[in-house]
């Protein structure tokens, strides 16, 4: 990825919290899903004042436009299937450019807190004495469905919404998506899987063990950019709907009641067309 041309002038304004002794700081901003008009004011300020910005793979052009023109960009994209900067080598970047007296700013997709790996960044450092300021964005989760016209979470149909990731780390069990299952049943609440599109088979499988095959779904794929895409299936056409479509990673998948909030949406003339497709 080249880097793209700064389209703004940095502000003197930082939320970093600095290294005592070296006049380093180190702050993990969320990026949110990709529009960069989904940036808080917070992250916009981290970004322009930083002069080191890590950059993960699933931001945009188009944000990493604000840093400052003598800001220095290093990506170190991770995606699931892809190669990827080692986790210890982002860790030692960071920490190396906090030493050397620089405010870093580790920019990462969605919000650093929901598996974004944040939290082990923020260990790393603070066992190395540095202290890590977080600022939130919104994840894609939260975006996707929204963008649909549809909310994660509704008096009648969910009293609850729960982020799960699909994809366990080698040598971890990952989600018991049957006891999800009965538990999303039991106590009416929305699932937003991410990472989950190259396991759609097993999960739709498993979930189906406590949901039943008409509960519906949508399928998300690059929330809030121009070139989102996204389908509208049930629980029970989960898998098919994915591969008729060709809908890939980034996705998110979003199962419950919720989701029939989207046909009211695009039926509703103050809701601008979604261009939304009942798959399945």
């Amino acid at each position: 990825m080249s880097r793209p041309t700064p389209s703004t002038t940095p502000s003197t304004a930082t939320t970093a919290t600095p290294h005592l002794g070296t006049g380093g700081s180190c702050t993990l901003v969320g990026a949110g899903p990709g529009d960069p008009e989904l940036l808080t004011l917070k992250a916009l300020k981290a970004i322009q004042a930083a002069t080191v910005l890590l950059v993960d793979d699933l931001v945009s052009d188009a944000i990493v436009a604000h840093a400052s023109p003598t800001a220095r960009i290093v990506y170190v994209g991770k995606r699931g299937g892809c190669k990827s900067t080692p986790q210890a080598f982002i860790e030692k970047l960071m920490l190396m450019a906090v030493n050397e007296g620089e405010n870093v700013v580790r920019l990462k997709g969605g919000d650093p807190f929901i598996f974004g790996r944040g939290g082990e960044e923020v260990e790393h450092l603070r066992a190395a004495g540095v202290q890590v300021t977080v600022v939130n964005g919104i994840t894609a989760g939260l975006a996707g469905l929204t963008s649909l016209g549809a909310p994660l979470t509704h008096r009648e149909h969910a009293h609850g919404v729960v982020f799960v990731t699909g994809h366990a780390k080698p040598g971890d069990a990952g989600t018991d998506w049957r006891q999800l299952a009965a538990t999303a049943r039991d106590a009416k609440l929305t699932l937003v899987i991410y990472m989950g599109v190259s396991g759609a088979a097993t999960i739709e499988q498993e979930l189906l063990t406590g949901l039943p095959a008409d509960t519906p779904v949508a399928v998300i794929q690059h929330a809030s950019l121009p070139h989102q895409r996204h389908a509208v299936t049930t629980l029970g056409a989960l898998h098919a709907t994915i591969t008729r479509e060709g809908l890939a990673s980034p996705s998110v998948i979003v199962v419950g009641d919720v989701v029939r909030g989207v046909a009211l949406a695009v039926q509703d003339a103050s809701v601008a067309p979604l261009q939304a497709r009942r798959a399945g």
